[in-house]
């Protein structure tokens, strides 16, 4: 530490002209004397100056006082920043550690200007999370001083998260464009903050139920159905120059998709994925179906099964509520399409080296086409229920044996139960 300057002329620890010795105690050690100047004292410490005032140095020029020895060297620190002017007390820190400990030895003793210095270095660094622990404990004995540090650490007002978590959307949507691909971590960055920043937070939730904010989210599900469907019409050439650059692109679309799919399903908004979902399919099955790629884009097929499994599931648990119509549009269309990939994969099992999908993903989705198939109108599931037999020894998966038998328990009683209900209703008009 270089003083530029120093108060009232004196110097720390100058035995040729001080008046008082301070002593700061632990423990187990070797007590050490620094030779101060009661004015210097008595200026800058409340404690100090009512020692003094209740002592006289002439008669007992010695002040000892007992601190941890965690603390030592921050209290010593403390008693040579008295010393120095206002300005030069700042630019004595080089650390933030360092800096609240000086806090808690200032701020016991009444160092007024030592702990303003210290609180507006600290409030002006960086903090890691264990330094931001010791700072709010000691922010606590502050008083008025510790507005300044707990602005940083207070929760954030309704409208400060609302403005950061749509900004967020944005970018973890790739919405501005044209979207570098050097920001591909930062864009996954902001999708991982997303996902912290709702989880069981009340906040957060308040936020999420904003109309702002569901258009935003809305937005941002549009542009990554958008990126991948320019990613299909434009997979057949780049196919052609590099297949697994190609497929490398279709799988991050299906990555961010499965992402937000996520998100919306945290935040009860499925019925927008299900619906955008059902409107691309046929034109990605007609794209990854294709014979060109009847011997690759595995990985691609894979995980449309697990995006697609995503919309199956609210369906068929209740989640999102569509027309019959449009549950059955969703099981034709990708029931016969994963069926193949299913058996394709298990044909291929044995080889270490083939893609390997996790058994309880289709356990998942087996038992979300049974829901779905139970919830659709009779002559609907005997449709899906033939086409299901007519296939079952090529096709094992999914098994309805379950539907099945509940179709048929229905077939059987149907008209037995609602002739009888409805003459319960007195109403012999009806027929059936």
């Amino acid at each position: 530490m270089d003083p530029v300057k120093l108060v009232e002329g004196y110097k720390f620890d100058d035995h040729t002209t001080s008046d008082v010795r301070v002593c700061f105690k632990s423990i187990d050690e070797q007590p050490e004397w620094f030779s101060c100047h009661s004015s210097v004292l008595s200026q800058n410490s409340k404690y100090f100056a009512d020692w003094l005032g209740q002592n006289d140095v002439r008669s007992n020029n010695t002040i000892e006082l007992e601190c941890p020895r965690v603390d030592y060297d921050h209290y010593v620190k403390m008693l040579k920043l008295m010393y120095l002017p206002r300005e030069s007390v700042i630019d004595s820190f080089d650390s933030v550690k360092s800096a609240v400990g000086v806090l808690r030895a200032s701020n016991s003793l009444g160092c007024e200007l030592v702990t303003k210095s210290c609180v507006e270095y600290i409030e002006a660094a960086s903090w890691d999370e264990k330094e931001e622990e010791e700072i709010l404990e000691v922010a606590r004995t502050l008083g008025s001083e510790a507005v300044s540090l707990l602005a940083r650490l207070q929760a954030p007002s309704v409208d400060a998260v609302k403005n950061v978590f749509i900004s967020a959307i944005r970018f973890a949507t790739c919405m501005e464009s044209p979207f570098p691909p050097f920001l591909d971590d930062l864009k996954t960055s902001a999708q991982e903050q997303i996902d912290f920043m709702i989880h069981e937070d009340d906040d957060t939730a308040l936020v999420t139920t904003d109309e702002d904010v569901k258009s935003v989210v809305q937005e941002g599900l549009r542009k990554l159905l958008c990126s991948l469907r320019t990613g299909l019409d434009l997979l057949s050439t780049e196919f052609d120059q590099s297949p697994d650059q190609a497929e490398q692109r279709i799988l991050c679309s299906l990555a961010d998709i499965d992402w937000i799919a996520n998100l919306l399903a945290k935040i009860e908004m499925m019925h927008d994925f299900v619906s955008c979902w059902s409107e691309i399919s046929d034109h990605v099955l007609s794209v990854v179906q294709d014979k060109k790629y009847i011997s690759g884009l595995w990985a691609v097929k894979s995980k449309l099964i697990e995006v697609t499994g995503k919309a199956l599931d609210a369906v068929g648990y209740g989640s999102v509520v569509l027309p019959s119509s449009s549950r059955v549009h969703i099981l034709k269309t990708w029931l016969p399409y994963i069926q193949m990939t299913k058996r394709f994969l298990d044909e291929n099992s044995k080889n270490e080296t083939s893609l390997q999908m996790d058994s309880d993903l289709f356990q998942n989705i087996e038992s979300a086409i049974v829901s779905m198939v139970l919830a659709l109108p009779s002559d609907d599931q005997a449709d899906i229920l033939s086409e299901w037999m007519k296939q079952a020894e090529q096709f094992k998966y999914p098994d309805l044996t379950e539907a099945f038998e509940v179709w048929c328990y229905r077939s059987k009683t149907a008209k037995r139960r609602l002739v009888g209900g409805l003459n319960g209703a007195s109403n012999p008009t009806v027929s059936l």
